[in-house]
């Protein structure tokens, strides 16, 4: 899994699109959404890790928090490899280490997307179950949590271990492999595909059962619950929404990028135009960290109450002791309510 694309013999009218799209158009839009989303995981994080681990819902939605984080900070490298910055020993890291903890992040934020939709499906489809009272304790979330990290560093990691070949002449990711480097990043290719696949197919059932359920439950009860009810499971579909537009694309691509790679032809203009379209499409996973912190907006309670909390605080200016003490009360008070609520409606 590597940025710097591989160097091979391009058709001569595709060199300069390729140029253009490579080294000018894609570091302008990755420093755009690198500002954007420091900006907005920044106030993510402020938010989020002052609020307590309460469910399992704020428990994955804090480490998608976290794999977004890491994600971003492989962008100003990405950034600075294509304008051509560094020379060598950049583009080396790139292969090395920030490419792999670029996927590293990216794949663990989708494990968790998953769970999130699992544990939702519990929570409202399933309530009465064993299972979704056990789903929902909070340490266990943590353990999945921290299962989930544990394999996907163990998947991606030798990616990084075992790109050790000295400098090759003409400069390539894949010639920095040893022959299991390139196996075992052929193989963990399609195992992190499998898990998007999987992740995808197991949010559109969760969250078609809570459409079906929610419709079921608004003809059975009154309408002012039933209509409350379906507004905020509504909500619940952004992150799929986000999930198709980001990430979709690309595994569409990159099953067909990776199938071509394994033939030994020439870089054909096909081929050429195959990886144009992974680059592209790679951007719009990319673009998932400007629009998770929306998501942790729409779906948390409490992470959405904290921050117009936080916002309404600053803007009042409380002219005396007494309309202080006032504030704090009304600040600890509704605090107090949204830790209650959160997790048992988003």
């Amino acid at each position: 899994m590597d940025y710097i694309n591989t160097t091979q013999t391009e058709p001569k009218n595709s060199t300069n699109v390729s140029s253009i799209f490579n080294n000018q158009v894609l570091p302008v839009l990755y420093s755009i959404i690198c500002v954007c989303a420091f900006i907005l995981n920044g106030i993510a994080v402020w938010i989020f890790f002052r609020v307590p681990s309460s469910s399992a819902l704020i428990v994955y939605l804090k480490n998608m928090v976290v794999a977004d984080i890491l994600m971003l900070f492989t962008y100003p490298w990405r950034v600075v490899g294509d304008l051509g910055y560094g020379g060598l020993q950049v583009k080396l890291i790139i292969c090395r280490y920030t490419a792999v903890l670029f996927y590293l992040s990216m794949y663990t934020g989708i494990t968790f997307m998953s769970l999130i939709s699992l544990e939702r499906y519990f929570k409202i489809v399933c309530s009465t179950s064993s299972v979704s009272s056990f789903l929902q304790r909070v340490l266990v979330a943590k353990t999945i949590a921290l299962l989930t990290w544990g394999v996907m560093m163990f998947l991606m990691l030798p990616n990084a271990i075992l790109t050790n070949q000295p400098m090759p002449e003409v400069f390539s990711c894949m010639a920095l492999k040893s022959d299991l480097g390139r196996r075992w990043h052929e193989t963990s290719v399609f195992i992190n595909v499998g898990i998007f696949w999987v992740a995808f197919l197991l949010m559109v059932f969760c969250y078609t059962s809570i459409a079906c359920h929610v419709y079921r439950s608004y003809k059975r009860v009154q309408r002012d619950r039933s209509k409350a009810r379906r507004q905020s499971n509504r909500s619940i579909f952004s992150l799929l929404a986000v999930f198709v537009f980001c990430f979709v694309p690309y595994h569409v691509c990159r099953v067909i990028f990776t199938l071509n790679q394994r033939h030994k032809d020439s870089f054909s203009t096909h081929n050429h135009n195959l990886l144009q379209a992974k680059e592209a499409t790679l951007f719009l996973s990319a673009f998932n960290v400007c629009l998770d912190p929306v998501i942790y907006f729409i779906m948390c309670r409490t992470f959405r109450e904290s921050l117009l909390q936080k916002i309404t605080c600053k803007n009042r200016r409380p002219s005396s002791r007494q309309n202080q003490q006032s504030v704090k009360t009304e600040q600890q008070s509704k605090t107090s309510v949204s830790h209650l609520q959160d997790g048992k409606d988003i």
